[in-house]
């Protein structure tokens, strides 16, 4: 059974349970207009997978462009939550960041998705990787 991961917003007035499709080896980044300025780490989770169990009149809803996809953020603090895809709307991307005791630098490498030529327009593919090192302490 899949495990139920809690996670919430930075100011705690969104907080949501998940349970994610392969736990976080699905991390990646996406190369899009709204995602290259988010700067967010996303993991995948189904739709039915997403339990928001406090504000839930605190999320905000974000569309831009084809207005498909849904972008969820919190309205006191601004923080990105989840978002359901364009390119698979039964599915949904999920915040690293608001896992309790996750954080974006927790993967060494990150595939960074081509957001710009979408795959429901009938192109698509991995636009590259970003990475991170630990700096060597002194």
């Amino acid at each position: 059974m899949p495990q139920k991961h809690s996670a919430q917003c930075h100011c705690g007035a969104v907080a949501f349970t998940v349970e994610l499709t392969d736990e976080f080896n699905t991390a990646r980044r996406c190369s899009c207009s709204y995602c290259r300025m988010r700067g967010a780490v996303v993991v995948s989770a189904p739709v039915s997978g997403i339990d928001v169990i406090k504000g839930k009149d605190k999320l905000t809803e974000y569309r831009f462009n084809t207005h498909e996809a849904r972008h969820f953020f919190c309205s006191i603090c601004g923080i990105y939550t989840f978002h359901q895809r364009r390119s698979n709307p039964e599915q949904y991307g999920v915040n690293v960041a608001c896992f309790e005791g996750v954080t974006p630098f927790d993967f060494a490498e990150v595939k960074v998705m081509d957001g710009v030529n979408h795959p429901n327009d009938g192109k698509s593919g991995v636009f590259g990787y970003l990475s991170f090192r630990k700096a060597e302490e002194s």
